[in-house]
């Protein structure tokens, strides 16, 4: 453990407001929603014994908590929030408008099922929702994950000026109390240093943002989010291993699992991967070839490690835990995509698992994985549950 660092138990949740805590952002709007009001909860008794040093918001709704936090970015200061499920359908319209004014902004959001039928429990459907909104996407498996990640989203999102969100399963991570390190303070100081735009908004400076555009200029505007996401991956995976020297701990933008030789592969997102760890160890234990990719950058997808990672497989079983209406599971569509063109390209398998919350353990993925292999990908999307 380094020097002044300490362990304790925390909830992802908990890990969620520590991380930001730590990150030292200026500007926290803030709403309460299930199953993410422990994040505020614990920022706000933060602020409370001065241990905070921020501007604490509660606007009357998380579209206007996200109007709250594009102008306070843009004014030049860190700014965190967090949110789930509904309330992140409710900022949709401001997703947009916060990547297109290149504001920094990082925010958790606790994965749990939309509305309608009314329920509580962990699906990916609402972030992956939101894939083409302009925001840079993590998915996590862990509370020690989540708080490193926070800290890491501060340093991707101010080196390209673009949103980030940290995406944690609904009670699994969110809920679930584990040890996590804690860092020194001056750690995250030295990793993370003030945040000192050189365009921000100041009635001093006769800057502003949000007048008309042409057609040529908002084109152009476009290019240039693209052009910043294509930075992405490597900026991210520099911040990791920066992270990675500081801590001793990294991530990566993709995690491989026993894929020297792999056959097999399964790959997935968030607090799926823990599972499916244990089923790849099941597996090789039964002298079968398989492996795992646990796919944490999802926006931008990191084709270039993806397909490095991918090449030579046989098989790849997507576990997705959404739903796309008439299109299946989203990750499953990605990477079909992402591994179109190559020489000799697995055969993607797409399963519908965990959608709703369901429960599937190690053997439910042990005995999906061995039925792929002896079948041809199907067209149409495939339920696991």
């Amino acid at each position: 453990m380094n020097a002044g660092a300490k362990r304790v138990l925390l909830t992802g949740n908990h890990a969620v407001a520590w991380g930001a805590r730590l990150s030292r952002p200026k500007v926290i709007p803030v709403y309460p929603i299930t199953p993410q009001t422990p994040v505020l909860e614990l920022l706000t008794e933060f602020h409370a014994a001065g241990e905070l040093d921020a501007e604490m918001l509660t606007p009357e709704s998380e579209h206007s908590v996200m109007a709250a936090c594009i102008p306070a970015s843009l004014t030049g200061v860190r700014v965190f929030t967090a949110t789930a499920s509904q309330g992140l359908m409710l900022m949709h319209e401001l997703l947009h408008y916060a990547s297109g004014a290149r504001a920094p902004i990082v925010m958790a959001n606790v994965n749990r099922t939309i509305a309608s039928p009314w329920a509580f429990w962990p699906d990916q459907t609402d972030s992956l929702a939101q894939r083409d909104t302009g925001w840079i996407q993590l998915y996590v498996e862990s509370a020690q994950e989540a708080l490193d990640s926070v800290i890491q989203a501060f340093r991707i999102a101010e080196r390209v000026f673009l949103p980030v969100m940290i995406n944690l399963d609904a009670f699994y991570v969110s809920h679930a109390l584990e040890p996590v390190e804690l860092p020194a303070q001056a750690l995250i100081d030295a990793y993370l240093p003030p945040y000192a735009p050189q365009h921000f908004i100041d009635p001093e400076r006769g800057e502003s943002w949000g007048n008309v555009v042409s057609q040529d200029l908002y084109c152009r505007h476009r290019q240039d989010i693209g052009a910043a996401m294509d930075r992405v991956p490597a900026i991210a995976a520099q911040a990791d291993q920066e992270w990675q020297r500081a801590t001793g701990r990294g991530w990566g933008v993709i995690e491989r699992y026993r894929c020297e030789d792999a056959e097999l592969v399964i790959a997935s997102l968030g607090s799926m991967c823990g599972t499916a760890r244990e089923a790849v160890d099941a597996l090789r234990a039964d002298g079968h070839a398989a492996g795992l990719v646990k796919v944490r950058l999802f926006r931008p997808l990191p084709l270039a490690a993806l397909r490095t990672a991918l090449g030579g497989v046989r098989d790849v079983l997507v576990l997705d835990r959404n739903f796309s209406p008439g299109a299946g599971g989203v990750l499953h569509q990605e990477l079909r995509a992402a591994l179109y063109g190559m020489p000799s390209p697995p055969r993607v398998h797409g399963l519908l698992a965990g959608v709703g919350g369901v429960n599937v353990p190690p053997q439910k993925i042990v005995d999906l994985a061995l039925a792929a292999r002896n079948r041809e990908p199907a067209a149409e999307p495939v339920w696991a549950n």
